[in-house]
């Protein structure tokens, strides 16, 4: 008898596999609608070493120009944790005084090994959805800056 292997879920644990969540943001066939989805294609993207769709997702007030995947890199994505990115949007809006529905926030745990190293990388993610002049304007969601929580 012979055993078939399943489709790996997609890296960013929020789908069945690749193709269900995350493929069609990375390969351009859709835009993610939301910012949680889009950085969730951005770890995806990470995890593919596909370095063009996190420069085309990236605001580009904040682009790096220098390279930000490397492709020999050991490293080795292990999985991703998604904090209640509404607790977080309203923790903000109370802060700032009003809601802006073209800015979001999405923090997150992303763990990973790195010379035989587990590592974890705590982020809370800025974002905003702007008109995108390469797609004739069309608003789309941008990865802006993170901020690093401290542990106290």
């Amino acid at each position: 008898m012979s055993k078939t292997k399943t489709p790996a879920g997609c890296p960013c644990g929020g789908g069945p596999s690749l193709a269900a969540c995350c493929g069609p943001y990375i390969e351009g066939s859709a835009l993610p609608a939301t910012a949680e989805l889009l950085m969730r294609s951005r770890y995806t993207a990470y995890t593919l070493k596909n370095e063009p769709y996190l420069l085309v997702t990236w605001h580009p007030s904040t682009r790096p120009t220098e390279r930000i995947v490397d492709p020999d890199e050991p490293l080795q994505w292990l999985g991703l944790e998604v904090k209640s990115t509404l607790r977080l949007r309203q923790r903000k809006a109370d802060f700032a005084g009003q809601d802006h529905p073209d800015q979001d926030y999405v923090e997150f745990v992303a763990r990973f090994r790195q010379g035989g190293k587990g590592q974890r990388l705590h982020e809370i993610s800025r974002f905003l959805r702007e008109p995108d002049p390469s797609l004739g304007g069309t608003p789309r969601w941008f990865y802006v800056d993170g901020d690093f929580p401290t542990k106290e």
